[in-house]
């Protein structure tokens, strides 16, 4: 029985890595998908600063900032 809750917890430690790996890249994900024109500044950012929770939020906020390249002008 100790052998199926070991295999157990450790099972739920792997899915908790893999969830928090997953949510600490959602802003260099949003930028890669918009196509966003600084999407290795993003990803770089995350990379360093990510990990800080105000440098997450910058890398989040800017992924979903309007990409002035991307947008067309009618005349």
């Amino acid at each position: 029985m100790e052998i199926v809750v070991s295999i157990f917890f450790f099972l739920l430690i792997i899915i908790g890595i893999a969830v928090a790996i997953g949510i600490y890249g959602i802003p260099t994900i949003i930028a890669f998908t918009r196509n966003h024109k600084n999407k290795t500044a993003i990803l770089a950012l995350n990379i360093l600063l990510g990990w800080t929770f105000l440098g997450w939020v910058a890398c989040l906020v800017w992924s979903l900032t309007n990409d002035q390249s991307n947008q067309q002008t009618i005349n």
